[in-house]
């Protein structure tokens, strides 16, 4: 016996595990005949079907070359799986079994429903780029008739929804329908039916003799109502992915902390302006080591990130195209009134985010409606996480691109603004002219879009490096109010307080940003070591630039630091690094255009400079 596998990876393997090394056309081909009633196709069909993209002759002979391969190399197996004519060719099924049998297979509604269910979630031929128009067409002709297929058996099942476990089955199955298809209310209601408890005797029947489910409106003020006010979905929804918990160490309370997320993301699936990922994918994209690229290649908007710990659960909604935190709260979460607490703070959560997800899509749909400025405003902001000035430039003729498409796009006017701060802070030589093209660019952000904190982020940052350190805490606050949780602009006003001379109000802020973005950029860093020389922690201050990827901004900072205890070595090797970077580096020329707004923090930095050998 041979056995098709056709969910995950497409693979033909013995009934010992044993695999089969076919080419993938042919074992698309076998795919193509197993699905059909006869399982039978011509040889023109077949042809056509793998190689449309040449012409009818060719793709008959490219045909009887795969069949002879397929002959040669499996050692007559072919034989066995294969009858094969002059014009047809045909799978004997009885030689060979398929995952896709059960769909065909009868059994207790529940236990067909669950089958179906773990084997379409891990998605049909998944593992094969489409090479021509047939193949891609029939692909996509096969996942919605399986869509319907689990649709059908989800109805079948509801009769059992008292037996043990199927509220889990049922609803991990409706999760799955609604993440391909948001739209689809009848199975939302039944959803959010089954996570209330609420019995299926009272469902009245429809006339196809399947309970139809009954929409119930909750009284005012209560949870459901606030996501009924939801405004309508756009034609495309912005995708949501609920990622499970983490925790750092083994923890009891991990498994309910799941099951508090599963109820979260059976209680958004309510929402009308988001698609919600099912957990099983959602899952995936927790375990991958390559989050980015996964996220990008499922279109997926949104992240609500969840880490366990002693302090309880803490979760952050990220909006996934800037990589901005959007909100963030922590949670109480202990043993012993967890499982007592565990819909409360589901609603909660449930709540927080649905009226984060409302105000955050005007911005979204914004962003969206230019892709070719959206495209070129990406690639500018991926190129600004590292401060090089090789970097610097080409972000800002990324942006320059960007406003070539939309010329009212007020993110490239922020990205040109930090820019044009960034390359005044790596060249460290005083140029106001750079400063006032900075503060150009964000009032003219400012101007477009005055109720985002990008624009006020950046005003504050050339204000304060203009010298004006009130105004520049003044426009980060403004900024902080209008995005608490931006951990970027936490950032920025950690820094300014650097400035403002109170280093210890900027060291709390910092690790604030710290606890919202865990991997924190250099950036972060670097204001870290700066509030903590201030505080007169050298060492702390070390170890923060150690921490840094990229060490080159902040190596003036680190032999200060260094000089400061008296390791000179360190204290060298640092100051030998900077002056490789910047070799006119001048002491009291930098000192005369940082801003300082007390004089014992200029003096401080002085020392430390002058016993590093600046």
């Amino acid at each position: 016996m041979l056995h098709l596998q056709t969910f995950g990876d497409l693979r033909l393997t013995e009934t010992n595990g044993e695999l089969v090394r076919y080419p993938i056309k042919g074992l698309l081909m076998m795919a193509h005949i197993y699905v059909g009633a006869s399982h039978e196709l011509s040889r023109y069909e077949l042809a056509q079907f793998l190689w449309s993209d040449v012409e009818p002759e060719l793709a008959r002979l490219n045909l009887r070359k795969m069949l002879s391969r397929i002959r040669e190399m499996d050692g007559g197996r072919a034989e066995i799986a294969f009858d094969f004519t002059a014009t047809t060719v045909r799978l004997n099924t009885q030689a060979l079994s398929s995952d896709l049998d059960v769909f065909r297979a009868g059994g207790a509604p529940l236990d067909r429903l669950q089958a179906i269910t773990e084997l379409t979630q891990r998605g049909f031929i998944g593992n094969i780029k489409p090479a021509t128009k047939p193949i891609d067409a029939w692909i996509r002709a096969q996942r919605d008739a399986q869509a319907l297929q689990l649709r059908q058996a989800l109805l079948e099942a509801l009769p059992e929804v008292q037996k043990p476990d199927a509220a889990r089955i049922i609803s991990s199955a409706a999760l799955q329908i609604l993440e391909r298809d948001p739209n689809d209310e009848q199975v939302r209601a039944l959803l959010h039916q089954i996570s209330r408890g609420s019995p299926f005797s009272e469902r009245l029947a429809n006339g196809d003799g399947h309970p139809r489910v009954e929409v119930k409106r909750s009284e005012p003020g209560s949870q459901s109502t606030d996501i009924e006010r939801i405004s309508a979905a756009p034609l495309i929804l912005p995708r949501l992915a609920l990622l499970p918990p983490t925790a750092k160490h083994a923890d009891a309370g991990l498994a309910l902390a799941n099951a508090l997320i599963e109820d979260v993301t059976i209680e958004l699936c309510a929402l009308r302006n988001v698609s919600i990922v099912a957990p099983h994918t959602a899952g995936q994209i927790r375990r991958d080591s390559e989050k980015a690229a996964v996220v990008a290649r499922h279109s997926i908007t949104y992240l609500l990130d969840t880490r366990l710990s002693e302090e309880g659960l803490f979760a952050q909604l990220i909006y996934f195209p800037t990589d901005e935190i959007i909100w963030a709260n922590r949670f109480a979460m202990t043993r012993a009134t967890l499982p007592r607490h565990r819909r409360v703070i589901a609603q909660q959560l449930t709540e927080s985010v649905a009226r984060e997800l409302a105000e955050n899509e005007e911005e979204r749909l914004r962003f969206e409606a230019d892709p070719g400025a959206y495209h070129a405003y990406l690639v500018g902001s991926s190129l600004m996480s590292k401060l090089t000035l090789p970097h610097i430039r080409r972000a800002r003729k990324a942006f320059k691109q960007s406003l070539s498409y939309k010329s009212d796009f007020s993110a490239s006017f922020t990205g040109l603004a930090r820019t044009f701060t960034s390359e005044w802070l790596v060249r460290a030589q005083g140029n106001d002219e750079l400063l006032h093209l900075a503060e150009q660019h964000a009032l003219r952000a400012i101007e477009r879009d005055p109720e985002s904190a990008a624009g006020h982020r950046e005003l504050g940052v050339t204000r304060l490096y203009l010298g004006d350190v009130d105004a520049s805490v003044a426009a980060l606050h403004l900024a902080e109010q209008l995005s608490p949780h931006y951990a970027d602009v936490i950032y920025s006003h950690a820094d300014t307080l650097v400035h403002a001379s109170r280093p210890g109000d900027a060291l709390a802020k910092i690790r604030t940003a710290m606890s919202l973005n865990p991997i924190a950029p250099d950036a972060y860093l670097w204001c870290a070591a700066g509030a903590s020389f201030f505080l007169e922690q050298y060492e702390e201050a070390i170890a923060y630039v150690e921490a840094m990827k990229d060490k080159a901004p902040a190596h003036r900072i680190a032999a200060a630091s260094c000089a400061m205890i008296g390791d000179r070595k360190r204290a060298l090797f640092h100051r030998q690094r900077a002056e490789s970077i910047n070799p006119v580096f001048d002491v009291e020329k930098w000192l005369a255009i940082v801003p300082f707004k007390e004089h014992w923090q200029k003096e401080l930095y002085r020392e430390g400079l002058l016993k590093a050998g600046f």
